[in-house]
This record gives C-alpha cells, structure tokens and sequence, in this order.
C-alpha cells in the first residue's frame, strides 16, 4: 500500500514538473536592430532565455501591431520550433506617449478656460441689455439738470466698463482659440487614438537540456518607411556641386525604438518580383498607340479623411522612391516624371489609396480601415531543428548582405565641407549588395513612433560637374543651367526630388531621375536670370512670293544672348525648322545667314556659343517653304 501511494505521488509531482516546464513565459524584449525599406522594415529583437528541459512555450509581448506575420523568423541554437503564433491583445493598451498626454492636458486647461471666459462673456452682455433696456428716467423724481448728470454719468461710465470687460474677453477667448488650434494640429501629428492591440508572438518550442538560450526574432513591420530627397547647391560655375542625400524617415509602428542600429535599404519586399510579360499590342484602324508622356509636372493637394485635413500622409509615385509627406493642413506638393502616372497615398488608420495623375491639383479623401483592428493569428511553419528551417521565408536576405558586397567608407573625390555650407550629417556606412543598396547607420539612433517624418542627412558629396546652359527660346525665352555628372553611378542615387540652390538662394525643386540617366546624369539647376535670351521675328524679310503655281514663304528670327555674368558661359541655343511631310512642300534653310547645325531628322537648329562676362552675341535664322499657291500653311 505504502508503494502504491508513494508511486501516486511520484506520477504527480512528474507530472507537475512537466506542467511548470511547459508554462507560458513572457518575454519582454527591446529593438536591437532595423533596416528600413522603403515602404516597410525588418526588425530585429535579442533576449536571452532560460529554457528547461522539453516543451517550452514563450511569448514575446509590447510588439507592433502591424506586423507581416509571413515574415516572422525565429534563429536560436539546439531547440526544436514547433509551433508559432502571431496574435494582438486589445486589452494591454499600448503605452500613450507622454509628450502626446501632455499636450492633451494643456487642451483640456484651455479649453476650461474658454468655457469660464465664454460665461463671463455671457455675463457681461446681459448686463449691457438690462443696463439699456432701464436706462429710461422715470419715478415721481422731479427731473433736474444735476439728476439728469448724474444718471448720464453713471450710464456712461457703466456702459463703458462693461463694453470695455467684453472687448477684453473676447480677445483673451480669440488668444486661447489659436492656441488650442496649435496644440490641436500638435496633437493630430501624433497617433490617434484609434486602439490597434499590442502585438504577442508565441512560440512552442522544445530543447534538449536545461540551458540559456539567446533567441533572434526578426520580421517586417508595417506603417514604417523612407523615401529620399537631396539638397543641391551650387556656389558658381566653377565650383563643385554639393550634394545632400537625405532619408526621410517615418516610424509609426506604435512601439519606440531607442538606441536602435539603423540601416536604410533601396530595397522593396512589398514589391512584386515577378518578371513582367510583354502584353500584345492590337492595332487596327481607328485605334490608337499606347500614350506614354505624362505633361503634368508637378502635382498639388490635399489629403483628409473623416472630413479632416491628415498630417503626416505619406504621397509615393507607385513603383518609384520619389515621395513626401503632407504638412500640418493636409496639404503635398510633389514633382511628378515623365514615365508614371499613378500616386499611392498611405495614412495609419486608414485604406490606402491609388489615383491615377490626370491633374495638376488631386484631393485625396481616405476611408477609414477597420479591418486593422481584426485579429491576426497564423498556425507555425512547421518542425525545424537545431534553428535551422528550410521552408521558412528569409525575406530580405539578400538585403543583410549574405550576398558578397563592396564597403565604401567614401572616395578621393568626395571633400570635406567648407564650414559656410556645413550640413549635420549622421555617420553611415554605404554597402552595395548585388540588388541593393544600404546606409548603415554606425550610431544606434532612438525614434519615436509618431506620424512626423524625420529627415536623417546621410550622405554629403562634393562633386565636380560640368555645368551647361540650355535655352529654347521658341518655348520660353530664359537661360537654364544643367549640371552633368559623369560617374554619378558610385553614388548610388535613387530618384527622388531634389531642392535647388544656386548662387546661396533657393530656386526649386526638379528631379534627379537615375532611371533615365545614361553617361551622364543631367540636374537641371533652374533658370539664370543674369543671362538674357531674346527671340524676335524679322518683319522686314518676312515675305510672301508667287512663281507660276508655286507660292514661297521666308522667316527670319533674330536671337539676342546676353551674359550679365561675372564669368564666361557655355551655352546651347536650340530652334527648329518645319520638317516636311509631302512631296509638295519644300524647306530650304539659308545657311548663309544661319550658322546653327541642322538636325535634318528632327529640324532642330543648334548653336554652342562661348559668351564671354557681359558680353552679347547676335545670330538669326533664316529659311523658307515652297508650297502650292492654293494651299494654305501655316508658319509662326
């Protein structure tokens, strides 16, 4: 009997050593490390777990919400995964950021005071009504000049007081309005207030022995990206141009990353790797070719949603790393290239959007997404030995530079910075992977989760360029400078727009399109206005003749270049001459009077001029078209 109960008793102390070995363990964690792609990242978290013999389970807590779960990865020595899970707990808040708290105290302040000075308004107008409505002298009084005084004195004096009390406290109520409007656009910079859970990560798990184990967890979140933009400036001609190359952060994962270990990457997982197809291209009568200029430029409006203006939207053109983010009303502005034609508008809490580039001004209303706040659970990849899976997704692999890559530290080429033009840059490291590029940032950096875009100067170059200018007076009589970059390549540029300064003042935004670059990368640095260009028509050779049934026509067009410059100038002149299109019509250019070179396929005229410091150069162009007498053409 007594073998019987101490057998009994063994089986159950066994059996709850195995239920504490398998009891759920939480696990709080801190972000190590993050690459940051340009429409998600990849982060990165490390802790150190006690793990008893057999099943373990543990649960990672405090996590994003937004997290991709088909990305989760789990590295760890000598254990066996069994199962994971993604999930989100609605009933753990995340923490409120306290900068966020505060100014919604200091509202709350506000707005109690203008309640209190609305009443006292109110107060102080019904007194002003029921001071007038008994201003009238009445009684059995006998009516005196020094009794009318007096009244009139009193009514004076107290209408004043009153009027005088009112026009201060709707001043004092205008002063709190603006400043609660401030605090409220301050506010609204910050995540609403929307509960989207807390991200929990379960993992069972079991290893071998009793052991420490360091655990590596890793997946991609969402709400979380960077687009670049540069800076270029431009002392003079003959001064190296410096180029600013910024990434433009934004972090709303609705967890902080403090002391993180950076790295922005050219890289897109969201992006399809799918190999595009040549789709048939059917023509028949009647039907058109494929259209493929876009004439729009630049883009304007406003994004809003819930019939309020969204700070902090981010506005990409789709399939490209040329991007910005709204302002404080809602409001973007963005350069748009020639080759897309489609904006992808992106806002915490909402539906993201797709709109087709058919106007210079787009206002964008975004829906409300509720299906991010519905429970994301996702069943384990399975049993995987000693931290090692095979069929796990390894998104970005070729992005953590598996792949054998070249570290550059910087070339003899790039200077340092004149302390006039000194610009605060963080220290990176640039690594070329076989599809990518990364900045690593070499400083752990902390960013708060929040609807602000962060602007991180990464790079610095001092690059020689040849600088050339550009006019087409026939479409708008101005000079424009365009710096060429030969070996712009080393760089490891991405399109994106780029703010101009020239001769130390700003002159504009353009784009830096590396996507249509060829030897040269051109950056059109805006119009010089110490060049003058002028265009006339010559009225006296502008004729009309009649030989037999034929009818000709002559133009000539005067060009005047002046450079009000310090320096000398290169610069290209460009016209053009009308092409025929029927044996009918002849074009015949006097090369006599017009020294320019013909481009006979396109009918472009060019000159290169050299234009010495205030000097001026005069040049025409002449030609003219032969045509039957009873056809009309017309010429400008």
């Amino acid at each position: 009997m007594k073998k019987v109960v101490f057998l009994l008793i063994c089986i159950q102390f066994s059996i709850a050593i195995k239920a504490q070995n398998n009891r759920e363990k939480i696990i709080k964690s801190e972000v190590k490390s993050a690459v940051v792609f340009l429409e998600n990242a990849q982060v990165n978290r490390e802790k150190t777990v006690f793990l008893s013999k057999g099943e373990n389970t543990l649960k990672f807590t405090n996590l994003s919400p937004f997290i991709d779960s088909k990305s989760i990865q789990i590295k760890a020595k000598d254990i066996e995964i069994q199962a994971i899970n993604f999930q989100k707990d609605y009933l753990k808040q995340i923490k409120k950021n306290p900068e966020l708290q505060k100014l919604k105290t200091q509202l709350s302040l506000i707005e109690n005071n203008i309640n209190s000075k609305n009443v006292d308004l109110e107060i102080v107008k019904e007194e002003v009504v029921f001071l007038k409505s008994n201003k009238t002298i009445g009684g059995n009084q006998t009516l005196t000049a020094t009794t009318f005084k007096e009244a009139a004195n009193y009514y004076g004096s107290k209408i004043k007081a009153l009027k005088t009390t009112e026009f201060k406290l709707k001043n004092a109520i205008k002063t709190l309005n603006l400043e609660a409007s401030k605090i409220e656009k301050q506010i609204s910079d910050f995540t609403s207030n929307k509960n989207f859970g807390s991200g929990e990560i379960t993992i069972r798990l079991k290893s071998e022995l009793a052991k420490n184990t360091k655990f590596i967890l890793s997946y991609n979140v969402d709400n979380v990206g960077w687009y670049p933009t540069y800076d270029v400036r431009v002392k003079n001609i003959n001064a190296p141009l410096e180029l600013v190359y910024k990434a433009n952060l934004y972090q709303n994962s609705k967890v902080d990353w403090t002391n993180v270990k950076l790295s922005f990457s050219s890289g897109n997982p969201t992006k399809s790797n799918k190999v595009k197809e040549v789709i048939p291209y059917f023509i028949d009568y009647g039907t058109n070719p494929p259209n493929y200029k876009n004439n729009i430029n630049q883009v304007t409006g406003v994004v809003s949603g819930s019939g309020e203006p969204l700070p902090g939207a981010t506005i990409t053109i789709k399939g490209t790393t040329i991007g910005t983010t709204t302002d404080f009303d809602g409001k973007f502005s963005l350069e748009i290239p020639d080759t897309n034609s489609t904006l992808l508008i992106n806002y915490l809490g909402f539906k993201s959007k797709e709109m087709a580039i058919n106007s210079n001004y787009i206002n964008v209303n975004l829906e409300e997404d509720y299906n991010q706040l519905d429970e994301i659970v996702v069943v384990g990849y399975g049993t995987s030995r000693k931290g090692s899976r095979k069929n796990d997704r390894k998104i970005g692999t070729t992005l953590s530079g598996a792949v054998a890559g070249l570290s550059i530290r910087g070339a003899s080429s790039i200077k340092k910075e004149k302390a006039r033009t000194k610009v605060s840059t963080i220290n990176t490291k640039q690594v070329v992977n076989q599809t990518t590029v990364n900045f690593e940032v070499v400083k752990p950096y902390s960013i708060k989760t929040s609807n602000k875009n962060f602007s991180l100067t990464m790079k610095v170059f001092n690059i020689t360029s040849n600088y050339q200018y550009y006019s087409f007076p026939r479409a708008e009589q101005s000079a424009f400078l365009v710096a060429k970059i030969t070996d712009w390549e080393k760089f490891n540029l991405l399109e994106a727009e780029a703010n101009i300064y020239f001769e130390d003042t700003f002159v504009g935004t353009t784009l830096i399109d590396t996507r249509v670059a060829k030897k040269e990368l051109e950056i059109s640095l805006g119009v010089d206005k110490n060049v003058a260009i002028a265009r006339n028509k010559e009225k006296d050779f502008t004729t009309r003749q009649f030989i037999g049934n034929k009818k000709e026509e002559a133009r000539v067009w005067n060009y005047t270049v002046k450079n009000n410059k310090n320096e000398a100038i290169n610069i290209v002149v460009l016209d053009q001459i009308p092409i025929s299109m029927s044996e009918t019509i002849k074009i015949e250019l006097n090369t006599d009077v017009t020294k320019g070179v013909l481009n006979t396929e396109t009918g472009e005229i060019k000159w290169k001029i050299n234009l010495p410091s205030k000097e001026v150069k005069n040049f025409k162009l002449k030609y003219a078209v032969k045509h039957p007498k009873n056809y009309v053409i017309n010429l400008d």
